[in-house]
């Protein structure tokens, strides 16, 4: 078994925010902050950058990119969703196929139950305010949304501007749902909302069957995420 790499050491003292093409930027000392792709960290407000900024004050002897999750989304915009926007476009649309919400369970009676309380306002939500409405199943039955309520998902995704394009990927890719994801990225579902609506088989599990140390540790971790990707989203106003 290889060791894990090494951390890098934190080499600055004061962080700032400043004023850089167009946007706003991140100063580490007198070192511009640069993404790992090595593009100049340019951020669209002023609270964006001040968060990311937050994330690199709050560095120890060590930096822990796992502890800046609002700057590895901004990295990961400027790194990647910049170059393959039709990539990610695809891949959030995909999900019109599977997603959670429009794919019910058979049994018990009270997750049955449960899943119309969370799941019926976010399909609504989608039919009223996004025009698309996605057929909701049950059991294994695959859904099949027509090519144009497809069509009209990949419209509301291409809309977005690439920070809020990277949001949306990875609060869909977490959820399983891309009608979560729309609903979390335009102010629908609050992050909390969104877990709960994602997690809900998961937690009806835990209440159901018991405790499971492992399975409520990973909730714990996808909460987390969920609340990350608030407040990126919360940043850019």
């Amino acid at each position: 078994m290889t060791d894990a790499p090494a951390l890098p050491r934190r080499f600055y003292e004061a962080v700032s925010v400043v004023e850089n093409d167009g946007g706003f930027g991140v100063a580490l000392d007198a070192r511009t902050l640069r993404t790992p792709g090595g593009a100049v960290f340019v951020s669209p407000t002023r609270a964006l950058a001040e968060a990311c900024a937050s994330e690199w004050a709050a560095q120890g002897e060590q930096i822990i990119p796992t502890s800046m999750p609002v700057s590895q989304f901004a990295f990961a915009t400027l790194d990647w969703t910049v170059k393959n926007r039709e990539q990610l476009v695809d891949y959030v649309t995909a999900f019109g196929e599977t997603d959670l919400c429009c794919h019910r369970a058979d049994a018990p009676s009270d997750l049955r139950a449960k899943q119309a309380v969370y799941w019926d306002p976010i399909v609504a939500w989608a039919t009223e305010t996004l025009g698309v409405t996605l057929p909701v199943v049950t059991g294994i039955i695959a859904a099949r949304p027509g090519p144009q309520m497809l069509a009209s998902l990949r419209q509301h995704a291409l809309a977005l501007d690439d920070f809020r394009m990277t949001a949306l990927s990875q609060a869909t890719g977490l959820a399983g749902s891309v009608l979560i994801g729309l609903a979390l990225v335009r102010g629908k579902l609050t992050p909390d909302d969104a877990f709960n609506a994602a997690a809900l088989d998961n937690l009806w599990g835990l209440e159901k069957w018991g405790e499971d140390d492992e399975a409520r540790a990973r909730l714990v971790r996808e909460q987390a995420e969920f609340q990350a990707i608030g407040r990126f989203l919360g940043a850019l106003g």
